[in-house]
């Protein structure tokens, strides 16, 4: 820590310590000095009985938006698309009662209303492929429904490209 960063925390101890024998008890104490877009001088002191939470809500109440850039909303966004993501392949599920369960449970349904969609559009596919092979081999059959059928096989084998299984078996 440099001599100058040095001198203001100890500045700054002593002016939360002065502050604080002013406040009532039950009040908890921040003190924050940044330099924007410097890390150089970030300093976050709060008082032994303050709670991060409870301040971040007082700042809030002061207009604190989560509108703009901002690293914490980056790292927050990023976590939830990841729970979200490991949910949708049914890996890596967040210890129990965290924060991010409700969003990896998210995930998790999409993945599983995928699959079953998946399988319902295999199951159809298989059908109608059998049903354009029995009406061939019994040789009654109209040329237009044997080009359609053949057409949905089509886009059915290219959006089941698109969707390997999640856990194959």
């Amino acid at each position: 820590m440099s001599a100058e960063k040095e001198l203001l925390h100890e500045v700054a101890i002593q002016a939360i310590s002065d502050v604080a024998q002013h406040l009532p008890l039950d009040c908890e104490m921040f003190l924050i000095v940044c330099r924007p877009g410097s890390k150089d001088y970030d300093l976050v002191l709060p008082s032994p009985e303050s709670n991060l939470s409870n301040a971040l809500d007082a700042l809030r109440r002061q207009g604190l938006s989560t509108l703009g850039e901002n690293a914490y909303k980056r790292d927050l966004c990023d976590s939830i698309t990841g729970a979200m993501a490991f949910g949708y392949q049914n890996t890596n599920p967040p210890p129990e009662g965290h924060w991010a369960t409700r969003f990896w449970e998210i995930g998790r349904a999409e993945g599983e209303m995928r699959e079953e969609l998946t399988a319902a559009l295999k199951m159809n596919r298989e059908n109608l492929r059998a049903c354009q092979a029995t009406i061939h081999y019994a040789g009654g059959f109209d040329p237009a429904y044997v080009n359609d059928a053949q057409a949905a096989m089509k886009v059915a084998d290219e959006f089941l490209a698109k969707y390997p299984p999640l856990n194959p078996a």
